[in-house]
């Protein structure tokens, strides 16, 4: 931990270290998670390049970022947070602090939250659920939000960025549409899943969430086996797992009930194409539960 916060302080007197793609010029974005990367890209096409804090296949709880993406934030004109994300938490603060005139946007202030029912130490600020990202329906209040604040970073592309936006709820809607239509079946119905990262997915579609995470940590015995019950006698056969997790407990649950792990990438960059296989895999997964 002393090693990476040298590693910070010495960005500020002139160090430089990128992990992220090349810049090409264009002003710069930073962003908390990659999935927001991918509605600036879609909406503002490459007028600006975007600096991903927690990049996919890294844990957006407990990250630390390095010096490369320090130094980008220096040079940033806006930042998109989530809001409640135990890393905002630990780091918001010192962010707003190293670039007082980058503008901010916080996500998480437009969702209707779901309060976390789990006390997830550390990864949870003021006890609402970070994964709105995931529901089609937050992710049009989020298109808007991030196309008002492109506008206002860059106002003569404003025909452009609204034209492209509509474009991009267009595609939203699609994907609402069609969980809605998968999901019509299964109302009440109850999926597994290690760390909690589907609850807006559920409210929205009428589906239970059912996490094998217990109070943010790996379940004790007593939990595990109360998990194999209950995924036995809702006859459960899929167990999934986010990419960034270890998938252990998981794989013990499915052995038990002859099921198995379906891992899902809710932490990608390309939005539309996760959140559509998501929706796949847990229809794939209610589907197998119904036989």
């Amino acid at each position: 931990m002393m090693k990476r916060l040298f590693l910070i302080i010495a960005i500020c007197t002139g160090l430089s270290c990128n992990r992220n793609s090349p810049e090409t010029g264009g002003k710069i974005i930073t962003v908390s998670i990659a999935p927001y990367s991918y509605f600036i890209r879609e909406i503002a096409g490459n007028d600006f390049n975007v600096n991903i804090m927690v990049p996919p296949g890294s844990n957006p709880h407990i990250y630390e970022p390095y010096p490369g993406q320090i130094s980008r934030l220096r040079k940033s004109v806006a930042y998109i947070s989530n809001g409640f994300l135990g890393f905002e938490t630990t780091w918001l603060d010192r962010f707003y602090e190293m670039n007082k005139t980058m503008r901010k946007l916080s996500l998480g202030d437009k969702i209707d939250q779901i309060v976390s029912s789990d006390k997830h130490v550390g990864e949870h600020s003021e006890g609402a659920d970070p994964h709105y990202w995931v529901s089609p329906a937050c992710a049009q209040i989020m298109a808007s939000e991030v196309k008002d604040l492109l506008c206002q970073l860059n106002p003569p592309e404003r025909q452009k960025y609204q034209a492209n936006c509509d474009s991009l709820v267009l595609k939203i809607k699609a994907t609402g549409a069609k969980a809605k239509s998968l999901f019509a079946g299964f109302t009440g119905k109850s999926f597994m899943i290690y760390h909690p990262n589907l609850a807006y997915l559920a409210r929205d579609y009428g589906l239970k969430e059912i996490a094998v995470e217990f109070e943010g940590k790996e379940p004790p015995p007593s939990r595990l086996k109360e998990l194999i019950d209950i995924a036995a006698s809702k006859n459960i056969k899929t167990i999934f797992v986010q990419r960034e997790y270890d998938s252990k407990n998981a794989r013990e649950i499915a052995r038990e009930i002859g099921g198995h792990v379906a891992v899902i990438d809710p932490l990608s960059e390309n939005w539309l194409k996760s959140t559509n296989d998501i929706i796949d895999a847990l229809y794939n997964s209610l589907t197998e539960s119904n036989n």
